[in-house]
């Protein structure tokens, strides 16, 4: 038994390398004892629609239905209703497929009609066949904008239509101050239901920062009783997907799984590093952050499992530290 009967794991989660390990949890843990917590920071409008780039990438992922070539959609994706739209004279930089329009379609509806981001997740997860509890950080829109050089753009306007071009010089979390964490999600912080907080391989910046700046996350996360361990998004100098070494890299941070550690700080019990980045666990412990060195590269399903499993266990054996 990896984590005892009444106890959880909170999975803290952007897109990609969050979606990756939240199903290596899925296939370790009772259905019941997984919740995960994604960001909504990269959602955004778009064509009259409400589109939750993270959201949905968990959810394919979940439901095993994601193109795992490709990172993110859909497998077996078309793309009609976008070449039509282009033919059409349509705003085309966003690339929706015709599956994953779908989506988009039936949760503006819902969301039109007045039900909450969680409400419209769950309905779609429910569709989807899954088992997993997936909660939106919050039912409140927070929308994460990048400062570059040239002002601040919308985040899916510099990650997908500047394609990460313009150099970064911070960020912000537009709505931040008033939304509130999901519910359960601050329930489960406060409860002494959690055996771990796992926050998932994904980007430090525009992933993980949206939940953890929400009002009363941070001090739940410190009370909590459980042991708080992240996962390292940088292995080997690189980001695994997505522009975080190149964001570190523009706000003159080293590109490690070192300083992702010491970005998150006190926050944490636990750090996971790559194999490849063993040689950075002492600084890392300097910190007062225990450390678990262990293979971090998700290619396959047997690794994300296979990490899943050591986050938990890493995490039981802080609990007794």
């Amino acid at each position: 038994m990896l984590v005892a009967d009444n106890k959880k794991v909170l999975a803290l989660c952007g897109g990609v390398g969050g979606a990756k390990l939240a199903l290596g949890f899925k296939h370790s843990l009772p259905a019941d004892q997984l919740t995960v917590v994604v960001n909504t920071g990269d959602d955004f409008e778009h064509l009259g629609l409400t589109i939750c780039p993270d959201l949905d990438t968990v959810m394919y992922t979940l439901a095993g239905l994601n193109d795992a070539e490709r990172g993110w959609g859909l497998a077996g994706e078309t793309w009609n209703g976008l070449a039509a739209l282009e033919r059409l004279g349509g705003d085309t930089w966003f690339q929706l497929g015709d599956q994953d329009l779908a989506t988009h379609l039936m949760r503006s509806q819902l969301l039109a009609q007045g039900y909450s981001l969680s409400a419209v997740t769950g309905h779609l997860c429910r569709k989807l066949e899954i088992d997993t509890q997936v909660l939106p950080m919050s039912d409140d829109p927070v929308r994460t904008l990048v400062g570059t050089e040239g002002g601040e753009l919308a985040f899916q306007h510099y990650f997908v239509r500047d394609r990460c071009k313009p150099a970064v010089t911070g960020f912000r979390f537009d709505g931040i101050g008033t939304a509130q964490p999901h519910p359960e999600f601050l329930e489960l912080l406060q409860g002494d239901a959690l055996a771990a907080i796992v926050i998932c391989p994904s980007n430090p910046f525009v992933s993980v920062q949206p939940i953890l700046a929400l009002p009363g996350v941070r001090d739940a996360l410190r009370q909590c009783g459980a042991p708080v361990v992240a996962v390292s998004p940088i292995v080997a100098g690189l980001a695994i997907k997505g522009p975080a070494a190149k964001m570190m890299e523009d706000m003159s941070m080293p590109v490690s799984a070192a300083a992702v550690a010491g970005y998150y700080g006190s926050l944490l019990d636990g750090y996971i590093l790559d194999e490849a980045d063993a040689h950075q666990a002492e600084e890392i412990e300097s910190l007062g952050i225990k450390t678990l060195v262990v293979p971090t590269v998700m290619q396959g399903l047997q690794d994300r499992i296979d990490l899943a499993e050591s986050a938990v266990q890493f995490s039981r054996s802080l609990v007794h530290e």
